[in-house]
């Protein structure tokens, strides 16, 4: 009787054990030193556009037309701001004569 209750103590403990985790590598791992790769989550890729046999060139590629569209985003976003401001730019938007001030904000 002892040794079966000593047996299922045993048992129990072993569930509450941490498993061992393998270590897997990826194709990842080659941009693990670009910079903005921060821990605790290293390079961050949520959209897996970088999965499978990646080249550096693509990687650059991705990273330039990032930069691209940010900066984009940000003159549409200023232009919104001085538009709202008031300010207009001199002259026509079309070959009509409507002026740039003539469209409300």
């Amino acid at each position: 009787m002892k040794s079966a209750i000593i047996a299922t103590l045993v048992a129990s403990a072993a569930a509450f054990a941490p498993a061992p985790v393998a270590k897997t590598t990826t194709s990842l791992n080659a941009f693990e030193d670009e910079l903005g790769v921060q821990p605790p989550l290293g390079f961050f890729d949520p959209f897996g556009l970088l999965s499978g046999d990646v080249t550096q060139e693509r990687f650059d590629r991705l990273r330039y037309v990032e930069i691209k569209h940010g900066r984009i985003a940000q003159l549409a976003f200023l232009g919104q701001i001085v538009t709202r401001a008031g300010i207009h730019l001199p002259g026509n938007i079309d070959y009509a004569g409507n002026s740039f001030d003539s469209f409300p904000n």
